[in-house]
């Protein structure tokens, strides 16, 4: 079995679509399955160079931090050189971004500078309300115009040959899995680095089915054919998910409904056993600073607020600039405060290592994963709780005829 056939046959593909970059679109597409997800197909048998090409860009089958002596890392939330939360100054930009707008802010403000030549990010399908594609942005209305969360599968990575040819400077904006296959990927092309100097990211809970997001439609009772707009989030925070009619007429759910019941059930199995669903190999990551009530994040709608994380010396560089331009409103956050706001992802990565093993007794092969101190988050927590997460990933594997 070759490499592809292997990170398929496992469950560990994201969709980034790395690979189809790196071994050429003429040998790899990425292809909607019928599970709703995007998938890499070969399009022609790969060579034994081609296969070897895949293990080295693929993220979902290797994940791994270099030491580092300029970055200190924290076990639960990977590299942190600083800490924040804040907003964007600007009232449009934050009431139509996910949170406090402040990846959209970072992006006007690379933009009107002229630190990069373009942004390449993610944005709604004109011609496919649920669906996403990748493209590139160089104006403010641009970046406001795809603002908001996409919780439907995104392959950013597929066509990226066709960036990098320009030979023009560009920001990337992607999911934490994406950056790292990007990362990956700048080990054996220096084009990458030369030309990306902001690799930017966000907090992830996971890719969910493209079913997910008609099940919505349907929830909401608005026609398919009727369809012509479809926002996940935005418009508040946390907002609310808005399905619009050819007439102009809207239909709307809260966040807690659409994302709690319908969409995060949806979420691909390559997601539960991913250690980095905040970013990891990002300059910068952000993310909802949930309010907590009662140990929980509170979804009441309110003014937008991000939590801002710069992960390299350039990400904190790039942040400074921004703040000192007035683009941002910023506080400082205390590294423990994280776990209030973001207690799925806190427990998401101690849960790794056992819904590892879980695979490993299932025989299923298992990503390589090093440098993101699994071992010691798991030692720390309950083994109750391992034990469940243990069973529930062994269960969910023994009835699934795929992943």
């Amino acid at each position: 079995m070759g490499e592809l056939a292997r990170i398929k046959r496992n469950g560990l593909c994201h969709g980034c679509g790395a690979c189809a970059t790196a071994v050429g679109g003429d040998k790899i597409k990425m292809s909607m399955t019928s599970a709703g997800y995007l998938r890499p197909e070969e399009q022609q048998p790969l060579a034994t160079a081609d296969e070897e090409i895949v293990q080295k860009v693929c993220s979902g089958a290797e994940l791994q931090h270099l030491p580092s002596t300029e970055v200190s890392y924290d076990r639960s939330w990977g590299p942190i050189v600083s800490l924040e939360t804040g907003f964007s100054t600007d009232a449009d930009v934050r009431y139509l971004g996910s949170s406090g707008g402040v990846i959209s802010a970072i992006a006007i403000h690379l933009l009107e500078t002229r630190a990069v030549d373009f942004i390449l990010h993610t944005s709604a399908d004109p011609n496919d309300p649920v669906g996403n594609i990748t493209r590139p942005s160089t104006t403010r209305a641009e970046i406001i115009e795809a603002a908001g969360s996409r919780y439907a599968p995104s392959a950013p990575l597929a066509d990226l040959e066709a960036y990098l040819s320009r030979e023009r400077t560009f920001a990337f904006i992607g999911k934490p899995c994406d950056v790292a296959a990007l990362r990956r990927m700048a080990r054996s092309d220096p084009r990458i680095d030369r030309l990306i100097p902001f690799k930017i990211s966000f907090f992830c809970a996971g890719v969910p089915s493209r079913k997910g997001a008609l099940a919505v439609v349907e929830k909401l009772g608005v026609e398919q054919n009727e369809l012509v707009k479809f926002s996940y989030r935005g418009r508040g925070w946390p907002g609310w998910t808005r399905a619009t009619r050819r007439d102009g007429s809207e239909e709307k759910m809260d966040y807690n409904s659409s994302w709690g019941y319908i969409l995060s059930p949806r979420v691909q199995f390559r997601c539960k056993i991913c250690p980095d669903g905040t970013g990891e190999f990002a300059d910068i990551t952000c993310a909802d600073a949930w309010y907590s009530e009662d140990g929980y994040p509170d979804f009441t709608e309110r003014d937008g607020r991000s939590l801002i994380m710069a992960r390299t010396p350039s990400g904190r560089a790039l942040l400074d600039t921004i703040r000192q331009a007035g683009a941002l409103s910023c506080e400082s956050l205390p590294i423990a405060d994280i776990r209030k706001m973001q207690p799925h992802q806190y427990n998401r990565k101690r849960a790794v290592f056992v819904r590892l093993l879980a695979m490993r007794f299932k025989a299923f092969s298992t990503p390589k994963y090093r440098g993101l101190s699994l071992l010691a988050l798991a030692l720390q927590s309950s083994p109750v709780w391992l034990l469940r997460n243990f069973l529930g990933t062994y269960l969910r594997l023994r009835k699934s005829e795929s992943l």
